[in-house]
């Protein structure tokens, strides 16, 4: 029961915070919760991707709270999507279809790693370029390993962080964008209740004949 009316409490606290209570507790709220549906969901057998999983989620909260703290923030998120990481490469499953998104994943990586290091320069932040670029190599990757696992859930929730991040960056060092608090935290807490959905979602019926059909 309580994990049926988790979704929908997760939803209004967060649109709580995004349009009415914008407190740190608030802002954290909703992710406790996610952490608690992914826990819910963690399968009794075969744990290791939501053991993954769970503590990404907890870092990624953690960067949440100390995010004031701009590179403290920064590097509790970075630890949290190298648990993404590599709990997507415990999914991997090899598609040519799939392989292709490496190519719009690097050219926004590219463009928008550029356009940072431009931002960072003129306004005075060049020594933050290094953890900056850094993090931006590690969400992309983990984008990536995410759409190899062939999981929609992790696909979009892993998608959603990058756009979500890349949101957010622009708005702090390259030039504002109208309702960016709004879209920033649309696009994460989504992401982020992907990603915990995942915990429990198998590969799609698609991978799972061609799995059969090569012997995998």
């Amino acid at each position: 029961m309580i994990k049926r009316l988790l979704p929908i409490i997760i939803l209004i606290m967060g649109l709580l915070y995004i349009f009415l209570l914008h407190s740190m507790l608030f802002k954290l709220i909703p992710m406790c919760l996610i952490l608690i549906y992914a826990y819910l969901r963690m399968p009794a057998f075969k744990k290791g991707y939501a053991l993954l999983v769970l503590p990404g989620l907890f870092f990624c909260m953690l960067g949440d709270g100390l995010l004031h703290w701009f590179l403290i923030g920064l590097s509790a998120f970075l630890i949290g999507h190298l648990f993404y990481l590599s709990a997507f490469i415990t999914r991997w499953r090899f598609s040519f279809i799939r392989l292709f998104s490496v190519v719009p994943i690097a050219c926004f990586a590219g463009f928008m790693g550029w356009r940072l290091l431009q931002g960072l320069e003129n306004g005075g932040n060049a020594g933050m370029a290094v953890p900056v670029l850094m993090y931006l190599i590690v969400i992309s990757l983990m984008g990536f390993f995410a759409v190899m696992s062939g999981n929609l859930s992790a696909s979009f929730g892993a998608l959603l962080f990058i756009a979500s991040d890349s949101i957010l960056s622009w708005n702090m060092f390259i030039s504002d964008i109208s309702h960016s608090g709004v879209l920033i935290m649309t696009t994460y807490y989504a992401a982020q209740f992907l990603i915990a959905s995942s915990v429990r979602n198998k590969p799609a019926f698609s991978d799972l004949g061609n799995e059969k059909r090569t012997g995998l």
